[in-house]
């Protein structure tokens, strides 16, 4: 069982100054979230009631108030080998478990065919991550085929169910780069990854969740979305509650979440998913995460993120909670597939349509089929939908509300790479054509003058450049920060090199040396070490050396411009510290001397 840091439970004024601050529509930190988090009662109650309103707000802007939404699909394993290692998955698995490293293929399509004629609109593509990598298995099933990687296989498949069924593909490939993400948006509707949580000790720890998954990083996920949304590809991500995370930290995967989504609005939805507990996996003995936990984990995530986001609930991993899920703030069920089960959790069948729209309906909501990708971006078109896509898009939605038309005929259309290959919708080239060539011929002729006179600007720019600051090198800059935080630190042997540095130092860095051995002089009590400034004629001699005494603040050495500092009386020694001989800074029991370049100035012991 993963043990969860023990959090100190809010108090009731704490929780009750928090609901006030979320049902006046003052903005939330993380703390005040992960107070909320605890609510239960009547404060849960109340908690929900504000996440209602907001999420009330955000159906009527939208233009369908009262409409939940949904999409019918097909889920496709492309694979079930990863090279991670979560313990609390029964999604992958190992090579001898399977007939087959990958789905061929005709199967793929045998999978999406079955979809297009149930009326399915969307093909859910999840795998593993790279397992190639891991894998030998994979690697031969991929060679024998001709594909360089998983992700190469995963667009030839999401071109033949574009082509020959007509089903717009959802990809859930893992952690992609840059570059694999523009590769992929030409072939898909909308894309996804779990960010699941950003507490690293879940992954970093031996016996965390994520142990032993490199993809499961946090630092990792958080970039490879933000990534998406530099690409601009839909997204969707989500939180996984319950696997041992505490309050906090689930409150900051959702601010994490809420800061890529307002950097790039391309998140299209959050999901918010419980953990439950498989047989033969390494968690299988820890508890279900509490659907009121849950409720109240949405309610704060529609709280966080606001009216505009869409927020799901997997309808298969709730039990009987339907009502208690819409009170909570949720605006969307997600895929619903009445062809294929969820491969992710098969002892957990989905609903049927029907019944979700029963539930639906006794909590006051109606149900409507969406895409893979959601109105908003089905409306604005470019650059959210890639031009190689569009048209299939176009095909299955509705050219007024962006949802799914349920009328339209799921059939294969042509998927066409454009002549002479269409690597980007935008510029790639402008490290090249801007940072190293630079503008040239794209200039008027009067380019000069017409927008001012940057003759005198660039004179400027010079004078500025001429007049900057000295570059400081490396063991300079790390001798003054160690001779400003921990001046003791510069008579270790191991820093033998930043105090070799600072004591041969000139000009700014010896101006800011000679400052810093004021400022201890004057400040420093109890250390076993002087600070003496020697100024010869160019100001360059520093050196640093171990004394029988410690300075006080009256007793202290004031550094003169001829060369010698000028001494008070010190104060009378300890017995200990008669006992120890003085030690050179140059080096412990060392009585060599550092020099100055021009004035040879001994060590002053």
């Amino acid at each position: 069982m993963v043990e969860v840091p023990r959090e100190t439970a809010p108090s009731d004024a704490a929780l009750r100054r928090a609901l006030r601050r979320a049902r006046d529509g003052v903005t939330i930190d993380v703390a005040e979230a992960s107070v909320l988090l605890a609510a239960r009662g009547e404060q849960l109650d109340a908690l929900l009631a504000v996440a209602s309103r907001v999420r009330d707000a955000g159906l009527v802007a939208e233009g369908r108030p009262g409409v939940v939404t949904y999409s019918k699909n097909v889920f496709i394993p492309l694979t079930r080998l990863c090279r991670d290692r979560c313990h609390y998955c029964t999604f992958a698995t190992v090579p001898h478990r399977l007939p087959a490293a990958f789905l061929e293929r005709d199967e793929v399509l045998e999978i999406a065919r079955a979809g297009a004629a149930a009326g399915c609109k969307e093909a859910l593509f999840t795998l593993g991550d790279r397992p190639e990598d891991r894998w030998p298995a994979a690697r031969e099933w991929l060679d024998e085929r001709g594909y360089d990687s998983t992700l190469d296989y995963v667009r030839a498949s999401a071109i033949a169910v574009l082509e020959e069924t007509g089903l717009l593909p959802h990809l859930n490939p893992g952690v992609l780069s840059w570059a694999e993400l523009t590769r992929l948006k030409p072939v898909a509707a909308s894309m996804g990854m779990m960010l699941e949580t950003t507490a690293e000790r879940l992954w970093s720890e031996p016996g965390g969740p994520h142990y032993g998954s490199p993809d499961k990083e946090p630092a990792v996920r958080v970039r490879a979305i933000t990534d998406a949304g530099r690409v601009g590809v839909p997204y969707t991500t989500g939180i996984l509650i319950g696997i041992g995370e505490n309050r906090t930290e689930r409150a900051e995967s959702l601010f994490a979440i809420r800061t890529a989504a307002r950097a790039h609005g391309h998140i299209q939805e959050v999901i918010i998913q419980n953990f439950r507990a498989k047989p033969d996996t390494a968690m299988r003995n820890d508890p279900d995460a509490d659907l009121h936990d849950l409720a109240a984990t949405i309610a704060v995530a529609r709280i966080v993120l606001g009216p505009k986001m869409r927020i799901q609930a997997p309808p298969n991993l709730i039990g009987d909670e339907f009502a208690l899920m819409l009170r909570a703030g949720i605006d969307d069920w997600g895929g619903v597939s009445p062809v294929t089960a969820d491969h992710v959790s098969p002892e957990l069948p989905w609903p049927a349509i029907d019944e979700l729209a029963t539930r639906s309906a006794a909590a006051g909501f109606r149900i409507q089929e969406r895409l893979a990708v959601y109105p908003k971006y089905v409306l604005a078109g470019s650059p959210w939908i890639d031009s190689r896509v569009s048209a299939h898009v176009a095909a299955l939605a509705d050219p007024d509300t962006g949802l799914a038309d349920e009328s339209a005929a799921v059939v294969g259309r042509p998927w066409q790479e454009p002549d002479g290959g269409f690597d980007s919708t935008g510029r790639v080239d402008l490290n090249t054509a801007i940072d190293t060539e630079g503008r040239t011929a794209d200039r008027r002729g009067d380019f000069a003058s017409v927008y001012g006179d940057w003759d005198a600007v660039a004179e400027e720019l010079a004078a500025t450049r001429r007049t900057a600051p000295e570059r400081l090198d490396a063991d300079v800059r790390a001798g003054l920060a160690l001779a400003a935080s921990d001046p003791a630190g510069l008579l270790d042997p191991a820093n033998e090199a930043a105090a070799m540095a600072v004591l041969t130092a000139d000009g700014p860095a010896l101006e800011e040396l000679a400052r810093l051995a004021d400022a201890v002089r004057a400040d420093v009590v109890g250390d076993e070490v002087t600070y003496v400034v020697n100024r010869n004629i160019n100001f360059s001699n520093v050196c640093y050396v171990a004394a029988g005494s410690a300075p006080s603040r009256s007793a202290s050495a004031t550094p003169t411009r001829s060369g010698s500092p000028s001494t008070r009386s010190p104060p009378a020694r300890s017995r200990r510290q008669r006992r120890a001989p003085p030690r050179c800074a140059c080096r412990a029991g060392s009585t060599r001397s550092f020099r100055s370049p021009s004035t040879p100035t001994s060590c002053a012991r």
